[in-house]
């Protein structure tokens, strides 16, 4: 999955954009931060499934 396609399944599930810094998007829901690297490229699989994982979408 796309690193910006990523940020876009988060922002359409209620999570924010706290804050940016460098090429990392930190983003809130219910208290909950979670950080996506925004690189141009494909999210590593493993990453991925530890963010979908801990935000509840997998």
């Amino acid at each position: 999955m796309r690193d910006k396609d990523l940020l876009d399944l988060l922002l359409k599930n209620g999570w924010k954009i706290d804050r940016i810094q460098g090429s990392h998007r930190i983003l809130k829901k219910d208290g909950q931060t979670e950080v996506v690297p925004v690189h141009g490229k494909d999210v590593p699989t493993g990453l991925l499934n530890k963010i979908l994982k801990s935000t509840g979408l997998k």
